[in-house]
């Protein structure tokens, strides 16, 4: 009797073998001929060649699913050991509208026309201006393209940065090191990752730099080759930080700029990179600018409410 030994890598075992093992029941009905023992994250499995090698495949695929849409059920199981071809158990869920399956399965989509147009644009484009007020998804939709991009290995790695303005708070007097000072200023997009990858194969991630979540300073003097980079925030870089940003960019790159021009933490008198680039750059080809608006805005109902009465006032001024 054969011997086959099978690994799980950056995928939780738990979540893979199902509640009480469900999945790998599901497996040793599927495979009557083979002794099929689970421990940890290997699976020995022990039986003819033939067998092994027909069981190893179809492992292949489940895992490759699961991969792809952090998730494994009876059905998805059942599918994907009677396809013979990948294309024939691919969920009837992956419409060209779902950018990527998060957690649990959840399906992330560009919601509104113009997040659409910002998908779009990010197709054919290798740098993009998202621009908007808060709550338009600008951010959201521009991780779930980077994580598609990683996953379909398009990029090699995802770069999140922010200028490290402090919005009317002081960064000097928040207690710890300067990780835990920023890591909370950096949370909407520890927040936007956790929705798309699961917690264990994200702390990888960012533990072997495939992620790497900085402040704008830790840019100086890089090159950002086969990377998705995304600058949060946009509006708080100065006219130095900007021109440094956007000269970083390397080979196979992919820049997606966000920021709401209306929510400038800046110094006074101080001119904003953002709204200088805006101008400056809006006619070279390759670069395009996606503007969102309140009918973008996909958090609680109240947030448009708030939008637009903060403009009303904002235009008395």
């Amino acid at each position: 009797m054969n011997e086959l030994i099978l690994e799980l890598t950056d995928i939780n075992p738990r979540d893979f073998f199902g509640d009480r093992n469900a999945n790998i029941d599901l497996l040793k009905k599927s495979f009557p001929q083979l002794k099929i023992v689970a421990r940890g994250t290997k699976i020995k499995v022990y039986g003819d060649p033939p067998s092994l090698e027909e069981f190893e495949k179809r492992f292949q695929m489940l895992t490759e699913h699961f991969s792809r849409y952090n998730k494994l059920d009876e059905n998805g199981i059942e599918r994907i050991l009677s396809s013979d071809e990948k294309e024939d158990f691919a969920s009837s869920q992956t419409s060209r509208d779902v950018l990527v399956h998060g957690v649990n399965g959840r399906m992330v989509k560009a919601l509104t026309v113009n997040q659409r147009r910002l998908v779009d644009a990010m197709g054919k484009n290798d740098m993009v201006f998202a621009i908007g007020p808060a709550g338009t998804g600008k951010t959201y939709t521009g991780v779930a393209l980077a994580v598609r991009a990683l996953k379909n290995k398009e990029v090699k790695r995802i770069i999140l940065t922010r200028p490290a303005v402090e919005a009317g708070e002081n960064l000097g007097f928040l207690p710890g090191d300067l990780k835990e000072k920023l890591d909370p200023y950096m949370q909407p997009l520890y927040d936007a990752l956790r929705d798309m990858i699961p917690a264990e194969r994200l702390a990888k991630y960012i533990e072997d730099g495939t992620i790497q979540i900085a402040p704008m300073a830790f840019m100086r003097g890089r090159t950002l080759d086969h990377a998705f980079v995304i600058l949060d925030e946009a509006q708080n870089t100065t006219h130095a930080q900007m021109k440094m940003f956007l000269t970083r960019m390397g080979k196979s790159a992919k820049f997606l700029l966000t920021g709401d021009p209306g929510q400038i933490d800046l110094p006074r008198r101080v001119i904003s990179g953002l709204k200088e680039a805006l101008l400056i750059l809006k006619d070279i080809k390759g670069i395009e600018i996606i503007f969102l608006d309140d009918k973008d805005v996909i958090r609680h109902k109240l947030v448009k409410k708030v939008i637009d009465a903060y403009k009303t006032i904002e235009h008395q001024n």
